[in-house]
């Protein structure tokens, strides 16, 4: 009995100190701002520059960061020069006689 109360206190301690969120930061958008209100903090991660960051959300505060998790979408490849096409040569013709 003593075994399965130790049991279910380690795993309650467990639960209780693992994170809610894995992550807190959205990778899509450079930068974030960390919100103070009544209800705690949060990260607000949809910012597209810092300007839009101090700007945006007046009334609120907050402290605008750079985004740790921010991954830039892939560049997209540059097409190759492509030389023009060579025209064929065209085939003798036989002379007849």
């Amino acid at each position: 009995m003593r075994g399965l109360v130790r049991l279910i206190i380690a795993t309650a301690m467990v639960l209780a100190s693992s994170p809610a969120w894995a992550q807190r930061y959205d990778p899509d958008y450079p930068v974030c701002k960390e919100v103070v209100d009544s209800d705690g903090s949060r990260m607000e991660c949809f910012y597209t520059s810092m300007e839009q960051c101090k700007q945006g959300g007046q009334g609120t505060a907050g402290t605008c960061l750079n985004n740790p998790y921010y991954r830039p979408p892939p560049t997209e490849a540059t097409p190759a020069a492509v030389p023009p096409p060579t025209p064929s040569p065209t085939p003798a013709k036989k002379k007849k006689g």
